[in-house]
């Protein structure tokens, strides 16, 4: 399936959306991983572990949108965009979500 963030796919006409489907995860970051990264916040530098959380997330999200447009009958996800954003009293959750119009081609 092809996922993009353009409204086309080159070589493709558009027969018909879908449409609307949607990805999230929301997911939660244990205290080791906030030790590490308070840490990196003091020193400097990156924080691994957070950056996985971040890439994992976005890679379910991405799967379960396309999943989601799989069941439409969907060939393509067109005009893909992705928010992130943190949750909690603590801000302990990390969301992912994503978002495109599911079509089909010619």
């Amino acid at each position: 399936m092809i996922i993009t963030t353009t409204g086309n796919v080159d070589g493709k006409q558009v027969d018909q959306y879908v449409g609307i489907v949607f990805g999230e995860v929301v997911s939660g970051v244990n205290m080791f991983k906030d030790l590490g990264a308070g840490l990196r916040n003091i020193f400097g530098g990156r924080s691994g572990s957070y950056e996985n959380e971040l890439l994992m997330a976005r890679e379910n999200a991405l799967k379960e949108m396309e999943e989601r447009a799989r069941i439409l009958g969907a060939e393509a996800v067109i005009g893909v965009k992705m928010d992130y954003e943190v949750l909690g009293a603590d801000n302990g959750m990390l969301m992912v979500t994503c978002s495109g119009t599911a079509v089909t081609f010619r």
